[in-house]
């Protein structure tokens, strides 16, 4: 095969991991060292043992040590800054482009469109991160700091520096972040506040589909729920996650009997359909709001994303119809 202008000759190399870069897994190291490789070629090539860590090989969810040395083996690579993988369209980028609301040399926020994963797997061959480091092809380093639910929109923090994740992430495992949420969720609710303690645990059921319910055995998670506008049928909710289980805000919604709107998992099917008629066609969860602050800053930054059109109309129709019964 002649090697073109725009490849590069392979050959293997060995990379010795630093301080700063240690602490993250080893298949998130490889695919922001070979960006242009696809993630599936990238887990091909540790479970072949081609990619290796000290000579030996490793699970993808292997945490790199400082000092540890990483065998990056022989990859074509396309260095063409003008050729985009097909799978993510110009269309998905120009809207990631349009979804940052903060940027900085440390720290990139974006306000996630519902419908888009954070990131490729399961099917999926692109996500955020996968567009977000076809916009900033020059930037060496760029990872997710927590997720989102697919379904759920708003505040995604990207770390540009490996520092960075680290601090955010131990902010995160305390109170260091604020995290602040709204839904709207079937019912109307009788009490101001509701906190719900309960444990979650992770399930996969006959059919291959993933789902958590609350459970004894499960992981400690707190939530709470404080009300901001009540309608006829519904509640709009101001939420806090205390802790950051996978569909915590929507398992605990289900929980106390108030499931949230457009929730196909968890739902209730007679409210969405309700809510379909009245123009829903997603999921009534957006992260409003983060507050954080970080060493070599003098006071704590906000960020808040604001809503889709779609979901405050939603609202106004609600608050119309509930002002026309009285």
């Amino acid at each position: 095969m002649p090697i073109s202008k725009q490849q590069k000759p392979p050959s293997a190399r060995e990379i010795s991991i630093n301080p700063d870069q240690a602490g993250q897994r080893v298949d998130n190291f490889l695919i922001n060292i070979l960006k242009k490789v696809p993630r599936s070629h990238v887990y091909q090539l540790l479970r072949s043992g081609q990619a290796r860590v000290n000579k030996g090989r490793k699970k993808p969810s292997y945490r790199l040590q400082a000092h540890d040395i990483v065998r990056i083996p022989p990859v074509w690579q396309d260095d063409s800054n003008s050729a985009l993988p097909e799978n993510v369209s110009h269309l998905v980028l120009d809207r990631l482009r349009q979804a940052v609301i903060y940027e900085d040399s440390d720290l990139l926020i974006i306000n996630k469109p519902t419908g888009m994963a954070v990131h490729g797997g399961s099917g999926l061959s692109f996500g955020v991160i996968e567009g977000l480091r076809q916009l900033w092809p020059n930037q060496d380093y760029l990872e997710l700091v927590h997720r989102l639910d697919r379904e759920t929109s708003g505040c995604l923090m990207i770390a540009k520096k490996r520092s960075i994740l680290r601090i955010l992430h131990e902010h995160l495992r305390g109170n260091g972040v604020d995290k602040q949420y709204v839904a709207l969720v079937s019912g109307k609710a009788t009490k101001d506040k509701i906190v719900v303690d309960q444990p979650l645990k992770k399930n996969v059921l006959r059919s291959g589909e993933r789902i958590v319910v609350v459970a004894d055995e499960g992981k400690p998670s707190k939530t709470s729920f404080r009300i901001v506008e009540r309608f006829n049928n519904a509640t709009f909710y101001n939420i806090k996650p205390h802790t950051g289980r996978t569909h915590q805000i929507r398992v605990h919604a289900e929980h106390i009997g108030q499931p949230i709107a457009g929730d196909s998992k968890y739902g209730d099917d007679a409210f969405n359909e309700e809510m379909k008629l009245l123009g829903l066609n997603r999921l009534f969860l957006h992260a409003k709001s983060l507050s954080f602050t970080l060493p070599t800053w003098q006071q704590p930054l906000y960020i808040e994303a604001k809503m889709e059109d779609k979901l405050c109309k939603l609202l106004n129709r609600l608050r119309h119809d509930a002002t026309s019964e009285r």
